[in-house]
């Protein structure tokens, strides 16, 4: 008897464990689907995706349709003739001929505990909300923004500790082996499925460079969660003599503002301390600790190594400093 026919359908790093772990089970992958190769870099030269790379490495044979409505791309993924499609971070929509296509269906892994954060930031809105806990979902797929049945869960913590990156590389492994531990009931399609709650229903909406700017007018809390959420990407900034610093860890500390500096202690954007342990700014409730930070044109560096060449005591963060120093409002890219 042959082997169930799987195709698999992923794009980013986060898609790569999941077809590896299959590949090294001796699972039949008989093709992958992944976005078309992008341009990338300074010389914006076209890429292949992560997923094509691993791909490519195994022997697998790669499709690249820039969608999957159209007669051609369809009957190209009919003539598969799969038992099971498997799609992690893929980045298109499956129309229902589609959905319908494999045997038994196609199953998604979703890197958060749905019906939670549906939608395409799941990693770190769970971060810059608080959330204490995430996970992965395995899902069967509908015509829906993530609305299909779940098929099983698997949680883990969310420190302060943890930026996105961090839980972004520990969900794709757990996505890995929570596949791997259903799989062969997937191939029989008994698995059953939950319906998901609509009241439980929150959305993760797409990141948007705009938000990376720190308004210090706000807790520490919310700025600390905002900036492990967005590293690596957008990265939380802020205006520094002119200039754009980018913020890649910070936490909030639990510390009174205690001591006055030239009678404005408590301006929030204020740097109250610089010590080995990062730079202490006031904040619209609480100080938040920079631990590592990065100017324009240079790399990402500790506090204390910052520090050495570049003083901030008593300096004001923020929008109005540009206007201090005579330089541009305008926030630079320093990608």
């Amino acid at each position: 008897m042959s082997k169930p026919r799987i195709i698999y359908a992923g794009t980013p790093d986060f898609a790569v464990p999941a077809l590896r772990a299959l590949l090294a089970a001796g699972a039949n992958v008989v093709a992958v689907y992944t976005q078309p190769d992008r341009p990338a870099g300074r010389g914006r030269k076209l890429t292949a995706s992560p997923v094509k790379q691993a791909a490519l490495e195994a022997g697998i044979p790669v499709f690249q349709p820039p969608s999957l409505r159209n007669d051609e791309a369809q009957r190209e993924l009919a003539a598969l003739a799969a038992d099971l499609m498997v799609v992690a971070a893929y980045g298109l929509l499956l129309p229902k001929v589609v959905l319908d296509m494999p045997t038994h269906g196609c199953v998604n892994l979703h890197a958060s505990l749905l019906p939670r954060w549906r939608g395409a930031a799941p990693i770190q809105r769970a971060i810059e909300c608080g959330d204490t806990e995430t996970g992965i979902t395995l899902m069967q797929m509908d015509v829906g923004l993530d609305t299909g049945n779940m098929l099983a869960k698997s949680a883990c913590p969310i420190t302060p500790h943890d930026t996105a990156q961090d839980l972004h590389d520990r969900l794709a492994e757990m996505g890995a082996a929570l596949l791997m531990q259903h799989l062969p009931v997937l191939l029989t399609g008994a698995l059953t499925g939950e319906v998901q709650d609509d009241a439980l229903v929150s959305y993760a909406k797409k990141l948007d460079k705009a938000e990376a700017l720190l308004d210090w007018s706000r807790p520490a809390s919310e700025l600390a969660r905002r900036v492990m959420a967005f590293n690596p990407w957008p990265v939380a900034e802020t205006r520094w003599k002119g200039e754009t610093l980018r913020i890649w860890r910070a936490h909030a500390i639990d510390r009174a503002i205690d001591q006055a500096i030239d009678g404005e202690d408590e301006t929030p954007g204020r740097v109250l301390a610089t010590h080995r342990d990062g730079v202490d700014i006031a904040t619209g409730a609480g100080i938040l600790r920079i631990q590592q930070l990065q100017r324009p044109g240079g790399k990402p560096l500790l506090a204390v190594d910052f520090l050495n060449s570049h003083p901030m005591l008593g300096d004001v963060l923020g929008d109005t400093q540009s206007d201090r120093c005579g330089g541009s409002s305008a926030v630079e890219d320093i990608d």
